[in-house]
């Protein structure tokens, strides 16, 4: 299946896009929901522009596939709540299976406990004194809250707040995979550091981590994966140190969406800390699949930015209001969904431009499009809330209450 086929069938039982709209406002939205759920019956095209879209069907589609294929292969999901930064989704995936979630930062962290969610992996390391204080603050009422170290004097430190809280702390070691962006070199580095947290008063090593980031976009599943199973060798011959060391090895944390099929073969990696696959997006879907090297169709896209057509005057092309602070500037650009021959762009602040090269139509001002979007995590991150569809009504308006939380 070619990606432009792919793109054209994920949404082949849509409805033709009504030129006439209501535009409800995004306060409008939440005054009519109770507890998320919505009480009136609302077109997902009766939304004022830009709205964040999220379809349930494809949604709940890929939290059954993912969690379908980690418990074939053996292993667990740890979905980093990054991506979302949405309490109702860390809960459907939760519900659906996994075995915690991740968070990249701690006021991310805070705001899932507030909200009900008590199995949180922080894979950041924190280092000054305020935030190791916060995180051992919240250890005294999470008690499913793990923090991570990736060197002896950061270790040192989190012993030290964990002593003055009256807390004792998980902790994994935060190995490197290659990238030296974050965490201690594998091996007997690694090996020394856990023995040390291990013998630390007020910490208890729970395992270790190790993120390859940079394989997650390898394009070919053949190049990904053997680019993906060479950099996790040194971590899994790391983790068997631990083992035959004694230590506690309970978690060993790593890929991701792009490697979820392939992670479970390093031996001892218990789960993926995967997070884009709830919504995809047109980086992932170029990376191509095991069984379609056109396109990553292993999931579909749910994310979708609604945007209403402001300009049609000009030959070839319009000009609709979802541009960079709606769309962010992350490349690939935005895809419109359902169609073909458009090029999208949304490189002015305020404005995108759709060009038209043997489009599947036109459209005219008042009309409206989706948009599967360029990269999820930062599109998220610019909205207060998310629409979540069904058969194109509004079922439910979700609070993304850990936007603008990256402390």
């Amino acid at each position: 299946m070619t990606r432009r086929r792919f793109l054209q069938t994920a949404g082949a039982a849509a409805v033709g896009v009504p030129t006439s709209v209501k535009g409800y406002t995004s306060e409008e939205m939440r005054s009519m929901a109770f507890n998320g759920e919505m009480e009136a019956d609302v077109s997902k095209w009766d939304l004022d522009t830009p709205a964040l879209c999220v379809d349930l069907d494809a949604l709940e589609s890929n939290l059954a596939t993912m969690q379908q294929t980690v418990l074939r292969n053996g292993i667990a999901s740890r979905p980093h709540a990054k991506t979302h930064k949405c309490p109702a989704i860390a809960r459907l995936q939760l519900e659906h299976g996994s075995v915690g979630i991740c968070v990249a930062k701690l006021s991310e962290a805070e705001v899932m406990f507030e909200h009900g969610i008590d199995r949180i992996l922080m894979t950041t390391v924190n280092v000054t004194v305020a935030k190791i204080e916060r995180a051992m603050s919240l250890r005294r009422w999470s008690p499913g809250f793990i923090q991570a170290t990736d060197t002896p004097e950061n270790a040192r430190d989190l012993s030290g707040a964990a002593q003055a809280t009256g807390v004792t702390a998980d902790v994994v070691i935060d190995v490197d995979a290659g990238g030296h962006r974050t965490g201690i070199t594998p091996g007997d580095p690694a090996l020394n550091l856990a023995q040390l947290v291990d013998q630390l008063p007020g910490l208890r090593l729970a395992g270790m981590l190790c993120y390859d980031g940079g394989s997650q976009h390898v394009r070919g599943f053949q190049q990904r994966r053997a680019q993906t199973l060479e950099r996790l060798t040194p971590a899994g011959e790391t983790f068997a140190l631990m083992r035959r060391s004694g230590l506690n090895t309970e978690i060993f944390s790593g890929g991701g969406t792009g490697t979820y099929n392939i992670d479970h073969e390093t031996t001892g990696l218990t789960d993926v800390q995967v997070g884009s696959y709830v919504f995809m997006d047109a980086q992932y879907l170029a990376i191509g699949g095991e069984t379609d090297s056109e396109v990553y169709s292993d999931f579909q896209p749910s994310l979708t930015i609604l945007t209403t057509v402001l300009n049609s005057q000009y030959d070839g092309q319009v000009t609709t209001d979802a541009g960079a602070k709606a769309c962010t500037i992350n490349q690939p650009w935005p895809i419109v969904k359902d169609e073909t021959g458009m090029i999208y762009r949304s490189g002015s602040d305020e404005f995108g431009t759709l060009r038209y090269e043997n489009a599947s139509r036109t459209y005219r001002v008042g009309d409206k499009l989706e948009l599967i979007v360029s990269h999820c995590d930062p599109v998220v991150n610019l909205y207060d809330q998310m629409h979540a569809i069904r058969n194109d009504r509004v079922e439910a308006v979700w609070r993304i209450s850990a936007r603008g939380k990256s402390t």
